[in-house]
Formats: C-alpha cells, structure tokens, sequence
C-alpha cells in the first residue's frame, strides 16, 4: 500500500493558508490545549486556561483572542536581499514550505542570474538538494519504509532501489511510500517593486556594513541599503502586509522603518518583526535545518501578536515549537548584536591564553579541552587561531560599542573593543614569528598561503584574517606570495586583492602576489607555508585523540531515518534520506527526485573554465593535502606554520618540517629571549 503526501503541501497555488495545518480528526478530551494548530501558535495553553477559568494574565488571552479574531493568510513570501542570508533562508522556506511562493528579489541582475543556473554565487554545503527541490520543482518518487542494510550494499545501486526490482529484492510484502512531484515555488528575480507588491510577508536582508565614511565611521552600522529597501516596501507594500527584518541591525532599527512606513502609507498599518538569522557560513543549511532558535520579535499589542504568529507558522513547518522565541522587537534586534559579540569574547580569549602557552610550553590544545569539560563554559569556539573574520563579528561588535557610548556607557565600549584589539594583535603576533623564524627578512623569498576564505567550507572572503596577514607580508618584500584556497574562485580572489590592496601588488601587473587553483604549484620550492583557514584539506591525519576519550558518533545524515513513524514523511525526512542513501551508493540523487538543471547560454564562461565551480559550490570529497609531496618539494630548512591548529606536528616532523603553530611552544621565540 503506497502512502502519499498531502495535495496541500505539494503547489503554493493551493487555498489551504497558513493556519490549515494538518491534525488529526479529532482533538482528544475537546482540548484546546491539545491542538497541533493551535500549539504551534503558541495559544492552546491560553485558550484552555480560559476555558476552565484559570485565569492567566490578560496579555496571554488578548493574545489568543487577536490571533484568532482576523486570520493572516500567508501565500507569498518576498524576500529583499540575494546575499549569504536571503538565498539560503529563502531557499530553506521555500522547501518546506511546497505550498508558499517564495520570491529572492535583488537590484543586480548578474546575481540574480547566478541564483537562477548552475553557478551559484555564494558556495553553502547542502545548498544544493535544497535549491533544486524548490527552485526546480522535483519528480515523484516511491520508496519502502524500511531501512537499507548496509550489508546489502554491494548489491544494490540507485536504479535498484527506485525501481521495482528493488521491491523484488527487499519483498513485495513491505509498505511503500509514494511522493508526489513538486512544483517550483523559489523564484528569483529583478522585479522588486512587483514582487513586493504581491507579498504577505516581506522580508529585507540587504547588506548592513560599518560605515568608512561620515559621522560614526569605522563603528556605526551604514543603513543606506536598508532605508532604501525600507522605502521601496513603504511604497509598494499592499495593506496588511508583514515586514520582517532580517538583516543584522542596531537595536531600535524597526522604529524608523515603522517611520517611514507611515511617512509614505499614512492611512495604513503595518506590523514590523525582527527575525534575526543566528547562521554560520559553513554549516548555514543545518543551522537553517535544526536551528537552535528561531526569535520573532513584535510589538506587545494584538496586531503584534497576529503578525508574529504568522511568521511563527511559517518556521512551524519544520521547526519545533520550543525552539521558536518570542520577545519584544527591541530584545530581537539587540540579541544578534550581544549573540555575536559574546562568541568573539571567546576567541579573543582563549588566543589571549595561547601566547601564554608559547612563551610557558603549555599546549594550548591541552587547556582548551581541560575548560571545554566544565560545561559552565563548554567546547565551543574555544579554538585558538590567527583570529575571527568575517562580515558579522567585527562589525556587530562595532556597532555594539557605538551603541554604548551613545548611551554613555564607555567602560562598556571599552571592553568590547579590547575584544577587536585582541583579535587584531593575533595576527600581527603571527606575522612577526613568520619572520623571526625565517631569519628576520623574506627578502628573495616564496611564501605560501594555504586558506583566503576567513573559515572553512565557505568562500566568503570578507574581513579575510588571510588578507590581512598577506598585507602584513607585504610590507617585507618577499619575492613572492602564493595563494590557494579550495572553496574560492582563483579569479575573484585576484579582484579582491586587487580592489583592496592595489593591482601593481599582482603577479601580473609586476607585483609578488600570484593565486593558484592548484595547491601543489602554490607549493612548490616555497620556503615557508602559512595555513590561515582551518579547511579539512590541510590536515596531514585524522584530528588527535586524547587518552580515553570516546569515537565521534557516526553523524546522523549517514544513517537510515526508516521507518518513519509518521502517516506521511516530511521533507526534513525525505532529505535525510537522500542524504543517507547518498552516502551508502556513492550517487547524487538516490531517490531520483531532481530534474533537470537550467542550461546555460552557449559560450558560457563558467562552463568553459576548467576549474568550474558546481551547484554547491565544490564537489565536497574533501581530499586531504600529501604533505608528503608538498614537504618533498619545499625549500631547507623546510617551515610550516599552521595559524589554525590543523595539524598534527609530529607527523610533519617525520617529514623533515619544522612547524611552528598557534598555541605551542615558540622555539624561535626562545632563541631570540636567550640571544642565540
């Protein structure tokens, strides 16, 4: 017997809205409380307590009363911004929620055309089986409810398992399940006014940057995008619609885009949210996947409420209701500020506590797992490096301190811009123990940067801790500086250079700095490797254990998630299938759901060059670096200096390479103590 999805969740045209969410026939005991529909808007505990007279505080009850009293039908989503947190939001949304219309809206056409092909403009690991499902629509495709021994692998292949030989194989007797097809519900496009237009939801997630010009330079939050995304939805915005925040934002930011709302709409209403993204660029789809919060800030009045719990219901679809965290909008909008700050406070700390370790002989590694056991304090971001980068904590942390002392709170600016201070003293530290170790002078001298991207399994550059150590070197005069990176663009990584430090500092233009898309010609007869991000590639071995401590669990995307226990699997499931079923036949697309993708223009550049970049960015094999033939190849005396802890020295010690890493003892440091 062939289980199916529901119609209602396969076309956004469906009339279904989004308070008609699947339950059961009938709600046990007459309870209110009892209701999925109604506890997923966070008001069945409310209407209950009234019913049997509790009597809880007024505002829960206006709550559930507003709420209920003028239903939002939510059927079209837009979202303003095309960048690292518009795409993979919008394309999460998107699938799944099959019964929504999702539209990314962006003023430049290359990006969108990007969005729109094979060649995305962002890399994300897993973005693909996500955006192919929703941008392109899917096959039907039927499956057993029963999971795959690994065992029977070496018999089975993908054509088995979607095929009726693999019912034949596993028996006719198991029960099937049946997925319909899918049509596209992601769209992505230039028509902003439009799209804008026709959306129940509006969401900006433009570019919030530090200003570098004018009053506040260099802290506050430039808003030039956001108040023209503002604008634009005052404008063209329909009556009822729901604006969402999702940029990155200084706290009271909703106030002026209620402002300007009114300002344009005078007669009109409209409810402002702040939905804060709390995503690392890496692992942005398993954030979106399994976040560990999704915060919706809102008015404390009924059409706060109402709009809140209709974005609510939107997260709902996937997200837990635990997870999803209402507040004040003023909460919301701080709590990205404070989340980001607090997770720099930590790197900056523990680097701190690394020089410590190499002017002592203590090993940093050693202390971070002793404080990782208390979990008063925890394991995370307590791994020490060349410091943090990226658009979000330097500039976050910037507006924090710009905020503090608006409000006449300089010890509190202080403390914060110790935590930059620090961050940027890291680096230097790291240059300068480059070249003390290569006898002061890098004159006449080839050195490589292995890792531009500011961390791995992105090629994001921005604030790149890389550039700003290549910048560094620079001012040494070495013959050259060779750069590779695996998840960047050799091309763009050359304009960016470029545009930041100055074409004549191009190999091409006379300059020292050459990039490689091959990391052993970045290499060869180099006389000292610098690693700056912390990619999988670079490690010579699988990561040091300590004694006693237990395997890593097998990562659950490579288990079988069957038998659902459920009437109908959702798309979480299906994908975790996929995933599973992926990692067992070494295929793509096991349950054959994917269709074809759009085909470029003759002549198309991406496809011509011979290190194209696929849907998802890279082909994630993740081959490790032989160090073995890159230290073959090195010059004497051979140095590695690892700036993100990724390698395991005694192995590179056994290959004639001395290395001097972040954390460990400084032997040239020593030297130079000692006068020798």
């Amino acid at each position: 017997m062939a289980r199916h999805l529901p119609q209602a969740f396969l076309a956004f045209g469906s009339e279904d809205t989004l308070f008609n969410i699947p339950t059961p026939t009938t709600t046990p005991g007459g309870s209110f409380g009892s209701s999925p529909s109604l506890k997923v808007l966070g008001i069945g505990d409310a209407l209950e307590d009234e019913a049997v007279g509790k009597g809880r505080p007024e505002q829960d009850s206006t709550f559930a009363d507003a709420v209920l009293s003028n239903r939002a039908e939510v059927r079209n989503i837009c979202c303003i911004g095309a960048g690292y947190i518009g795409g993979p939001t919008s394309a999460m949304i998107a699938f799944q929620n099959p019964h929504l219309k999702i539209t990314v809206v962006d003023r430049d056409p290359f990006r969108i055309q990007k969005w729109n092909s094979k060649h995305l403009p962002i890399f994300e690991p897993g973005l693909q089986d996500i955006l192919r499902i929703a941008r392109d629509g899917s096959n039907a495709t039927t499956f057993l409810d029963e999971a795959v021994r690994t065992d029977s692998m070496d018999i089975m292949s993908s054509d088995i398992l979607a095929s009726s030989e693999y019912k034949t194989h596993c028996g006719e007797h198991k029960e099937q399940i049946f997925v319909q097809a899918r049509k596209p519900n992601l769209f992505f496009s230039t028509e902003v006014s439009r799209s804008i237009s026709e959306a129940d939801i509006v969401l900006i997630a433009v570019n919030t940057p530090t200003k570098l010009r004018g009053l506040g330079a260099g802290r506050a939050t430039d808003m030039t995008a956001l108040e023209a995304a503002s604008r634009e939805v005052a404008t063209y915005a329909k009556p009822g619609a729901i604006i969402v925040e999702k940029s990155t934002v200084p706290c009271r930011t909703a106030e002026m885009i209620r402002d300007t709302l009114k300002v344009h709409r005078p007669n009109l209403d409209f409810e402002v949210l702040s939905n804060p993204e709390f995503l690392a660029e890496g692992t942005a789809m398993t954030d979106l996947l399994t976040p560990d919060r999704v915060v919706i800030g809102s008015s404390q009045t009924p059409a706060g409420y109402r709009a809140a719990a209709a974005l609510s219901s939107v997260y709902a679809a996937w997200v837990p209701q635990i997870r999803i965290v209402s507040m004040n909008i003023w909460s919301s909008e701080l709590s990205k500020l404070v989340a980001n700050a607090m997770l720099a406070q930590r790197i900056s700390s523990i680097n701190s506590i690394s020089a410590i370790c190499e002017a002592t002989g203590a090993d940093i590694d050693e202390i971070t797992r002793s404080i990782g056991l208390d979990p008063r304090i925890g394991e995370r971001f307590l791994k020490s490096g060349i410091g943090f980068g990226g658009s979000c904590f330097k500039k976050d942390i910037l507006s924090l301190t710009y905020l503090a002392e608006g409000l006449g709170l300089p010890e509190v600016a202080e403390y914060w811009t110790q935590v930059l201070k620090v961050n940027d003293w890291q680096r230097s530290r790291f240059v300068k123990r480059v070249i003390r170790c290569l006898n002061q002078t890098v004159v006449g001298k080839k050195l490589t940067v292995l890792g531009y991207a500011f961390k791995k399994n992105t090629g994001d550059t921005r604030e790149s801790p890389a550039l700003e150590c290549i910048k560094s070197l620079l001012e040494e005069t070495p013959k050259q500086i060779a750069v590779f990176d695996p998840c960047c663009d050799p091309n763009i990584v050359k304009e960016e250079i470029g545009r930041l430090v100055g074409g004549k500092v191009l190999q091409e233009s006379g300059g020292p700095i050459e990039v490689y898309s091959d990391p052993y010609q970045a290499c060869l007869n180099s006389h000292a490797v610098l690693i700056l991000t912390d990619c999988d590639e670079f490690q010579n071995c699988a990561p040091c254990k300590f004694p006693n401590e237990l395997p890593e669990a097998k990562p659950p995307a490579t288990m079988d998630p069957r038998p659902f226990h459920w009437l109908e699997p959702t798309e979480s499931q299906i994908l975790s299938l996929q995933k599973s079923l992926s990692a067992m036949l070494l295929v793509n697309d096991p349950l054959q759901r994917f269709v074809a993708q759009p085909e470029c223009e003759p002549g198309c550049q991406y496809c011509l060059e011979q290190n194209l970049v696929p849907l998802d960015g890279k082909e994630e094999k993740n081959d490790r670096l032989d160090w073995a033939k890159i230290a073959y190849n090195l010059q004497k005396p051979k140095w590695v200096f690892d700036g993100r802890g990724v390698l395991n020295i005694s192995e590179m010690e056994a290959l004639g390479v001395r290395v001097e890493a972040i954390g460990k003892v400084d032997r040239a440091g020593r030297r130079s103590a000692l006068g020798v």
